[in-house]
């Protein structure tokens, strides 16, 4: 448990699923470096244990806990369903039962079924419709679909659809990105655009999501679209290490990069229109991309050797 003390007196009580989150860790660590009022507290929802946790002295929930396979299997159908949609519809029915003021659903930008697009475009603006192709993306979304039914002024809901989410050790493409530079002499010169959003960036969002007490969907983001090419650079010089930036490679990546997922995921172009990520209340983008990458490169834990 973390509990932060200041002057102002109001304390907002936090309940985080999965003591495990990269999110959920980061986001209490961010929270301690501020003098807000919020007390985290961690519940494992890896056994049937939380059904006996007294909901009723929490404030706030945040549900964090997912399953993510990027190599999705069809015998683990069930299994995303279940912990993605069922899950968290009976954390919140629960939480909305106990008094809980406010439910926080951590969702996903693959509800839209879009992939990156390398040499075109993929942009996510307010008239793009959801039409999710994984198990995760369709798990995500139903789970929308069944909270908002849950929803109402008493036990509001607010929904983030956060895209690549990257920070000092976070799992998934940042951290395969990483390696690859660090252990590769050359990358592929390509010109692409990402949103992504770093860990302290959707941290503080997430902080004054609370605060104030929001309802609502969010896509939060970096306030400037990623290029890869940047971000390893800005990597490798944060390493001391040299890298040489290859067009003949890029073209390669070119001619078969959108048939290979991984590749899609990491050179292509998927952005979100800059106006649904502008909220007027809330300063939340304050880390640049290189000032990110230079505490993320700082802050690593598992540097390779």
């Amino acid at each position: 448990m973390i509990i932060i003390f200041c002057e102002v007196g109001v304390i907002l009580r936090v309940l985080v699923t999965g003591e495990n989150s990269y999110i959920g860790k980061m986001f209490a660590k961010w929270v301690y470096s501020f003098p807000d009022t919020l007390e985290i507290t961690f519940i494992s929802l890896r056994n049937d244990d939380w059904v006996k946790q007294d909901f009723s002295v929490f404030d706030v929930v945040f549900h964090v806990a997912a399953i993510v396979h990027e190599k999705e299997k069809t015998k683990l159908r069930t299994l995303y369903f279940r912990i993605n949609k069922e899950l968290p519809i009976l954390i919140a029915k629960k939480a909305k039962n106990a008094g809980v003021k406010q439910f926080i659903f951590m969702s996903t930008l693959s509800v839209y079924g879009l992939d990156g697009l390398i040499g075109g475009q993929n942009v996510i603006n307010l008239d793009t419709l959801c039409h999710p192709k994984s198990f995760y993306g369709r798990s995500k979304l139903e789970a929308e679909i069944e909270l908002k039914k849950i929803s109402d002024d008493t036990f509001k809901l607010v929904i983030i659809r956060a895209p690549m989410v990257y920070g000092p050790d976070s799992p998934g493409n940042y951290k395969r990105l990483r390696k690859f530079i660090l252990k590769s002499p050359v990358f592929p010169a390509i010109d692409n655009s990402r949103s992504m959003i770093y860990i302290d960036n959707l941290s503080e969002f997430i902080r004054l999501i609370i605060i104030n007490q929001e309802s609502g969907l969010f896509i939060p983001q970096n306030q400037e679209f990623i290029n890869v090419v940047e971000m390893a650079s800005l990597i490798s010089m944060s390493n001391h290490k040299k890298i040489a930036f290859s067009k003949v490679l890029a073209h390669v990546i070119y001619l078969i990069g959108n048939h290979s997922g991984l590749l899609r995921r990491v050179f292509g172009n998927l952005t979100v229109e800059k106006e649904l990520s502008v909220f007027e209340k809330y300063k939340y983008s304050n880390f640049s991309l290189k000032q990110s990458i230079n505490t993320c490169e700082t802050n690593v834990v598992n540097r390779p050797m």
